[in-house]
C-alpha cells in the first residue's frame, strides 16, 4: 500500500512561482516512477511531469521549460517547481505513483489546488 500526500498549493499571480511537494508513505519500494497530473474544470486530465527512479524526466508541452520535477529518494519525496505561472495552469494538481511493471499511474494523492490570477 502506498499513500501520497501533496502540499504547497495556493494562490499566486501570473508570472509567479510555486513549489509542490509530495510525500510517499508505505511500500515505496514498489514505486518506479512518480509524476504530477492536473485537472482543471471542463478540461481533460493532463499528466504534466514524470520522473523515474533513475531520474529520467518527461514534461507535457504545455509546461516544458517552466516546470521542473525532481525527487529526493532519501526522503521519499517528489517536487514540482512551477515558474512563470499562467492563469491556464490553474487546476487541482495530483501526485501520482507508478508501480514496478505497470504502465499507468495507479497511486494518487488527494490533490492540491493551484490558482493563478491575472
Amino acid at each position: 500500500q502506498v499513500q501520497l500526500v501533496e502540499s504547497g498549493g495556493g494562490l499566486v499571480q501570473a508570472g509567479g512561482s510555486l513549489r509542490l511537494s509530495c510525500a510517499a508513505i508505505g511500500n515505496i519500494g514498489s514505486i518506479d516512477a512518480m509524476g504530477w497530473h492536473r485537472q482543471a474544470p471542463g478540461k481533460q486530465r493532463e499528466l504534466v511531469a514524470t520522473i523515474t527512479n533513475g531520474g529520467t524526466t518527461t514534461y507535457s508541452d504545455s509546461v516544458k521549460g517552466r516546470f521542473t520535477i525532481s525527487r529526493d529518494n532519501a526522503r521519499n519525496r517528489s517536487y514540482l517547481q512551477m515558474n512563470s505561472l499562467k492563469p491556464e495552469d490553474t487546476a487541482v494538481y495530483y501526485c501520482v505513483g507508478r508501480s514496478l511493471g505497470q504502465s499507468v499511474y495507479t497511486h494518487w494523492g488527494q490533490g492540491t489546488q493551484v490558482t493563478v490570477s491575472t
